[in-house]
């Protein structure tokens, strides 16, 4: 066992734990390290007594204690690639968000960062996964509001706890969206478009039941008093290759992924869901302005590690997200798609957390929004 966690703790945990293993080391076969100061000392007092008297599970806590005293010294993290989970598919919103924000960090650490693209079951999947990981601060999530506020009221029975079972580490900002539409369909405003609606049945994708594309859907067909028919797709990447190529003629989805497609006239963009005009597309409308008075809204995302990750590598990983957030090349790349950049930190966004799993849930029971079958 003391193997196993001095290969996540790294080599001097031996040490400072008072104790060096034999070439054959298991914890039946160590013998007392040298103390080189009253600190080392206390250390191995520690050592001994967590093991005497708590048994493997207080020399584990022990240890996590001493790698985050470690950190807190000063000594180098990371010391190797950091892997971030997104339960969401590759070119999506969120995954240009971790990858242009991983490859700051990965100038920040002088090591690789690795986005691990784990999608399923609604997103389910990738944060089990980062659940399930070990809480070393190698293994991250990046979610959002729908992985993390929404589920919980979608899924009674979910695999894990969000409140519980993470250590918040920093909101990074919010995605905007915007309505799109197919260029076959004959509208080209919010008013024609709720005109057009009424008059027929309209159907409109989502990445599934409870996404960030599903609910402000909702929302605008309460405010706008229209009703349309949810395609829940496996995830947002299909969804808009639909409205692309006319399967379905509308859906609101994250601007970083469907811009592109919007200047190319693959799209029609008729609004935007934020709260105030994006300088990316300045020419845009919001859905308030184009017609649907008191409707806003933006996806937030942020950075997670599994909970029992030690304070002092959450602190440092919120200081360096932070700080790559703040880069005028990243500001520049998620500025040009529509991200609004706000950080915050870690016990903040633990509360907002909190927060918004009230809200959303709220929401998602006052619209009668049930988990696909």
């Amino acid at each position: 066992m003391l193997q196993g966690i001095a290969r996540v703790a790294g080599p001097n945990l031996y040490e400072a734990c008072g104790m060096l293993p034999d070439d054959r080391s298991d914890l039946g076969r160590l013998r007392p390290a040298k103390c080189h100061s009253n600190k080392d000392a206390s250390m191995r007092r520690r050592f001994i007594q967590a093991i005497s008297v708590g048994g493997y599970g207080r020399f584990a806590i022990l240890c996590c204690v001493l790698l985050g005293a470690g950190v807190a010294q000063g000594q180098a993290f990371p010391v190797k690639p950091v892997r971030v989970i997104v339960p969401f598919s590759a070119g999506s919103a969120i995954d240009v968000n971790a990858r242009v924000i991983g490859q700051k960090l990965a100038e920040i650490w002088g090591q690789q960062v690795i986005v691990d693209n784990r999608v399923g079951a609604n997103s389910i999947i990738g944060v089990e996964a980062a659940v399930r990981s070990a809480p070393d601060g190698y293994t991250l999530i990046m979610a959002n509001d729908a992985a993390l506020a929404m589920n919980p009221s979608l899924y009674p029975k979910l695999p894990y706890d969000v409140v519980k079972d993470f250590a918040p580490i920093a909101l990074v900002g919010f995605n905007t969206l915007l309505l799109v539409t197919h260029p076959s369909i004959p509208v080209d405003s919010m008013s024609a478009l709720i005109k057009y609606a009424r008059e027929r049945d309209l159907n409109y994708g989502s990445g599934g039941t409870g996404s960030a594309q599903h609910l402000p859907m909702e929302m605008f067909m309460s405010l706008a008093d229209v009703k349309l028919t949810h395609v829940p797709y496996k995830g947002v990447i299909p969804a808009v290759n639909d409205v692309i190529a006319g399967q379905i003629p509308l859906m609101f989805a994250g601007t970083p992924g469907v811009l592109p497609h919007v200047r190319a006239g693959r799209l029609r963009a008729l609004a935007i869901a934020s709260a105030r005009r994006s300088a990316v597309v300045p020419d845009i409308p919001t859905v308030a302005e184009a017609g649907v008075p008191g409707f806003h809204y933006a996806a937030w995302v942020g950075y997670l590690a599994p909970a029992g990750t030690a304070l002092p590598i959450v602190q440092k990983l919120n200081a360096d997200i932070v700080q790559a957030m703040n880069a005028s090349e990243v500001r520049d790349k998620l500025g040009a798609v529509g991200f609004d950049i706000q950080t915050n930190s870690a016990d903040e966004f633990g509360r907002m957390i909190a927060s918004e799993i009230g809200r959303l849930g709220k929401i998602v029971r006052d619209a009668g929004i049930k988990a696909s079958p």
